[in-house]
């Protein structure tokens, strides 16, 4: 077999730029990825010969279809529906569904690709998938919002299945939107199996999943710290989002002894120079969930916090660490440079690439801890899987149980980046490296395992 992927990490890029045309999202991710397999398989003929970052970088396939659905005023509504199968060498698909008006199929193919490798890194046998509409469950009533799911599920239903495609929950898509969903499909196909994460207690849902990302970001952080003999204890924290990773990373940060500064939303941030308390953190959860307020909110709450309006991000206030769990590319080149001026030691990643690759470079040179989402966002997915595995084997595991498993599961995830990311001589570990060639040889080896599939 000629060796016709032995070209260099420009024309590659080139490639895929080529025949993904409009879709800087999923480039952006390909090459933070590419840059670093490349010099991995320099070596090593048989990535090269069997075109392994070429297929990986293909989904296996991208399914769009129309959601028509009635809103309550009984005007019909349109939205387009996206499954991307990127790759299932390791086990069934496995990523969650988003519901926002940002959504477009770039984004998905980039979130899909990035759940690969998330996947693998967790050791458990999960495949890469990501899902969504252009639908705002924002401001829609619980009809309008069940009506959507059920018409979403009837045309999805027939590419998806516990052994086949199982997604969860992303941003727009909670306990409410996963529940519509899963009663569609048990509707539709008379079956009742696992085809769906984070589902209610009442009907096959894990303990742990709302808490699961968050939690999971901020123990990859503490392993970070440890590797260096420090840890979450007395450090200052700056957080983006107020939803659920975000307000879960902070109450872990809180409980291991750190202090929370900021949270924020798409409107702006706040700063609280008092420190985010556990019972203020909960008052933010029902703000969010429960009253779907905003966060400029807080402020006429607790008197000393202020409000940074008109979208602004809170990198520029000072402190230890930097958790980014709100969205893509929400943490920039500019912002970079005002957290190393202000002394951040280490960034954990807590949303699916929040970092731009002009800012990852940035803290890459600074040499700070750098934990980008496929290794510290993975708590949730981890945990879907566990989901999975109690559906399969008909049991509910307790929180207990859960916890350790997601603890031991982040530190081995973080002892896989140690082992391709450190550098010889050096405590030094880079992470992003590390995390992109562990997700990649796991992947990679299961496809040479199958032949030319």
């Amino acid at each position: 077999m000629a060796v016709s992927d032995h070209v260099d990490l420009p024309k590659f890029i080139e490639g895929v730029k080529r025949r993904n045309p409009g879709q800087p999202e999923f480039v952006q991710a390909v090459q933070e990825v590419a840059q670093d397999i490349f010099e991995f398989i320099a070596d090593k003929p048989k990535y090269h010969e069997y075109q392994i970052l070429r297929r990986i970088a293909e989904p296996d396939r991208v399914v769009s279809f129309r959601v028509c659905w009635e809103d309550d005023k009984g005007n019909i509504r349109v939205q387009r529906g996206w499954r991307v199968q990127n790759n299932n060498a390791i086990g069934p698909y496995k990523g969650g569904i988003r519901f926002h008006p940002s959504v477009t199929e770039s984004v998905l193919k980039f979130l899909a690709f990035e759940q690969t490798f998330k996947n693998a890194l967790t050791g458990l046998p999960m495949g890469g998938g990501k899902g969504g509409a252009n639908f705002n469950p924002k401001g829609k009533s619980d009809h309008e919002v069940m009506r959507f799911c059920q018409s979403l599920m009837t045309e999805l239903y027939r590419h998806i299945g516990a052994d086949v495609d199982v997604p969860a929950g992303d941003i727009g898509v909670g306990a409410r939107e996963i529940g519509y969903m899963f009663g569609q499909y048990k509707r539709i196909t008379n079956e009742f199996t696992g085809v769906l994460t984070g589902k209610g207690l009442e009907f096959g849902g894990s303990l742990i999943r709302t808490e699961a990302t968050g939690y999971g970001c901020v123990y990859f952080l503490e392993n970070m710290l440890k590797h260096i003999k420090q840890d979450v204890a007395g450090k200052k924290a700056v957080i983006s989002g107020s939803g659920n990773v975000a307000t879960h990373a902070a109450e872990k940060i809180v409980q291991l002894g750190g202090t929370v500064l900021t949270l924020s939303d798409s409107e702006g941030f706040i700063h609280d120079p008092d420190g985010f308390t556990l019972e203020k953190i909960n008052w933010v959860k029902e703000l969010k969930n429960r009253r779907r307020g905003r966060i400029s909110e807080y402020a006429k709450e607790f008197k000393n916090a202020k409000f940074y309006g008109e979208g602004a991000r809170p990198w520029g206030i000072a402190c230890d660490v930097a958790l980014p769990c709100a969205t893509q590319n929400e943490l920039q080149a500019a912002d970079a440079k005002k957290l190393l001026a202000n002394g951040c030691k280490a960034v954990s990643e807590g949303a699916n690439m929040p970092t731009d690759l002009e800012a990852t470079h940035l803290f890459k040179e600074a040499g700070i801890l750098f934990a980008p989402g496929k290794a510290a966002n993975a708590g949730g997915v981890a945990v879907s899987g566990l989901e999975m595995s109690q559906n399969s084997a008909r049991i509910s595991w307790k929180e207990d149980d859960l916890q350790k498993l997601l603890q031991d599961i982040m530190r081995g995830i973080h002892d896989r980046c140690a082992e391709y990311g450190g550098k010889a001589g050096t405590d030094h570990i880079d992470y992003v490296r590390g995390a992109n060639i562990a997700g990649f040889k796991k992947v990679a080896d299961a496809m040479l395992a199958f032949g030319v599939v």
